[in-house]
């Protein structure tokens, strides 16, 4: 079968009348691979934008790109907050009830080297959807912060689970990193599943994903807590985990990480993804290391053990780190990094970007056609063809 796709390049091609979607460009890639002797090259933290195109806009790397934009792609921001303080970072989960994301903060930042002071955790704040306009251009719809009681110390990952929110948490000094299931409606109350390895508190728990199949709760873990400074010195490997939400049972998965972080699945279960941003290590210090993993891994998930197999590169992102990323329902992932998201095939093959030129650290499809994108002192949001493999709140 050819794709639109195919056939609108074809077009544009030979008959040079047909104009790409909006906000759409083509990169010629066979002629990028040689810059020449006298080039500019960049360094691995500099947005790629070898045509100077105003943000945020949709780069084509692969034809196939255009069939996942669909014929009225749109990119806009709807959210905005100040430079210094990146309300918008991780945990996205969006409530189609509500038609709602709830997301969290970067931490406000501790006392460096004193994790026994009183630390300042993050927020968890929703946005509505339904208050972005149909208006050309950028917005700025309101936020509000959600009182979750208890609060949950340094949320950074999120995923739906059932009709609650499904957070893991860094934690906080001495405060245990936790798995915690949060009531999306007043009063916001919270539910600690997990909060220790056979007595031991983990290091920082990064991201969480719900397996689509057996409904075990699968998360990961990392010493980004210690680097910032708000987190004892680690205790256990950075490593991947599975836990029974009925059982209560937790075992390691995968192991083998220099700094392990984002996680999901693909549509079927079949296939695990996890990121390793061993390169931004030292990033609370400034220092970002190009010779570190900037890479997601995909496994073979066991049937019977659920346990991740056949490790193998699937991706290693050129700009920054491959942070938060998502499935849609045809396979493709949706990498946030340093100059936005970054989609690719089930096979690994860059197709395109949502480039946005600046730090995304996750992303979440709201609903068919809408994504959401976190993008650290604002809120992207992206209208095309492509839709979402996660379950959704209930």
């Amino acid at each position: 079968m050819i794709s639109i796709a195919w056939v609108l390049l074809s077009l544009i091609g030979f008959l040079g009348a047909i104009q790409l979607p909006p906000q759409t460009v083509l990169l010629d890639v066979p002629a990028l691979s040689v810059l020449g002797n006298d080039a500019t090259f960049r360094n691995i933290t500099t947005p790629f934008n070898p045509t100077n195109t105003p943000t945020p806009f949709f780069q084509v790397w692969d034809e196939r790109f255009l069939d996942i934009l669909g014929p009225n792609p749109r990119v806009r921001i709807i959210a905005q907050g100040s430079d210094a303080f990146e309300f918008a970072h991780e945990a996205p989960i969006w409530d189609p009830i509500e038609d709602q994301v709830f997301f969290a903060s970067a931490n406000l930042g501790p006392p460096r080297g004193n994790v026994n002071a009183n630390t300042t955790n993050n927020d968890v704040f929703v946005i509505k959807l339904k208050d972005v306009k149909d208006i050309p251009g950028p917005q700025n719809i309101t936020w509000t912060k959600v009182p979750i009681n208890p609060p949950v110390q340094v949320v950074n990952g999120g995923t739906p689970f059932g009709d609650k929110l499904l957070f893991v948490g860094n934690g906080r000094g001495n405060l245990p990193p936790t798995v915690t299931l949060v009531n999306p409606r007043p009063p916001f109350n919270s539910t600690t599943l997990l909060d220790n390895f056979h007595g031991r508190q983990f290091n920082s728990l990064d991201d969480v994903r719900v397996h689509p199949k057996s409904k075990a709760i699968f998360f990961t873990d990392t010493k980004y807590g210690f680097f910032g400074g708000f987190r004892p010195e680690p205790m256990v490997p950075n490593q991947v985990y599975r836990f029974d939400p009925v059982t209560r049972e937790v075992h390691v998965v995968a192991d083998n990480f220099v700094m392990t972080n984002g996680i999901t699945f693909s549509p079927d279960g079949n296939t695990a993804y996890v990121s390793d941003t061993g390169a931004c290590a030292g990033c609370f210090d400034g220092i970002y290391n190009t010779t570190e993993p900037s890479t997601i891994y995909a496994y073979d998930v066991d049937p019977q053990t659920q346990r991740f197999l056949n490790r193998r590169t699937f991706l290693w992102a050129d700009t920054g780190i491959p942070d938060g990323f998502q499935a849609d329902s045809n396979g493709n992932i949706y990498a946030s990094t340093s100059d936005g998201v970054q989609v690719y095939d089930p096979t690994g093959i860059l197709l395109g970007k949502i480039f946005i030129g600046s730090n995304s650290a996750n992303n979440v499809f709201a609903g068919n056609g809408r994504m959401v994108i976190m993008a650290e002192t604002k809120i992207v949001l992206v209208e095309f063809a492509a839709n979402g493999s996660l379950v959704e709140l209930t």
